[in-house]
């Protein structure tokens, strides 16, 4: 199990500026057994010949013609898939060179389906200001208050699930993704060591919290369908979970 074949999806939307520090980190890994397939979802600029300069056969690269969004791209590397494991990580975000290592031998050891671990705040310059602490353990209860899995640190096993498709929807796609899980499992679990770390740019959905509250909101409605006045309770609940978890795991390390 140590050494299957990992599957790392990766989005890529106009990002040129950092892609090809994404790319690095993902095939500098300890755990050399993978396969990283890069989805341009039809950019503008030169991230897709950034890419395709890159040498290593590990590398798939394809471009959609027209921008779906990160969910529609992810999904497009999920069906090229060919590893046990699938992960997951954003262009302009970093993985540490342990982490596919670590999690797998996590998963093994936990007897888990869905894994995610700690990660860090990084800046436009790489230069690391927070540290995000990780939950020990979620189960489906849990998620529906607040998304506590960073997209970056998550891979499930697809031996044990098969393959798992987020919906195609521009925002909380994979919140609806973990939820499609845990449903059919009992549990995920944190490994609480930071093996990633996020880039918080001027359009990072957390920045704009208006933005944020709306999509939360949508969610709980289009999403698991409840009605306006479900959706509202859940929302309410959000809130007090997603204040609570920044509070408590969000942590300088100046």
């Amino acid at each position: 199990m140590e050494n299957d074949l990992v599957s790392v999806i990766m989005p890529i939307f106009n990002a040129e500026s950092h892609v090809a520090e994404a790319i690095n980190s993902v095939l500098h890994q300890s755990h050399e057994n993978l396969e990283l397939i890069a989805v341009d979802d039809a950019s503008t600029d030169s991230s897709f010949k950034i890419i395709k300069d890159i040498r290593d056969d590990r590398l798939k690269c394809i471009r959609l013609e027209k921008n779906g969004g990160a969910g529609k791209a992810r999904n497009e590397g999920i069906r090229l898939a060919k590893g046990r494991f699938i992960a997951f990580i954003d262009a302009d975000d970093i993985w540490l060179k342990e982490k596919l290592h670590a999690q797998i031998r996590s998963m093994r050891e936990m007897n888990v389906a869905l894994s995610y671990t700690d990660y860090y705040l990084m800046n436009e310059e790489s230069k690391l200001t927070h540290r995000v602490s990780s939950l020990p353990s979620v189960n489906y209860q849990t998620m529906k208050r607040n998304n506590y899995i960073g997209c970056l640190t998550a891979m499930y096993d697809c031996e044990i699930l098969g393959k798992m498709y987020m919906p195609e929807r521009r925002k909380r796609q994979d919140w609806a993704l973990w939820l499609k899980i845990l449903r059919r499992t009992d549990r995920a679990t944190g490994l609480q060591i930071p093996l990633a770390a996020y880039r918080k740019t001027e359009n990072s959905l957390s920045r704009n919290k208006l933005s944020l509250m709306r999509e939360n909101y949508k969610f709980y409605r289009e999403v698991l369908g409840n009605n306006y006045l479900v959706s509202g309770i859940c929302f309410a609940r959000f809130l007090c979970a997603y204040s609570w978890f920044k509070m408590t795991s969000v942590k300088s390390i100046d």
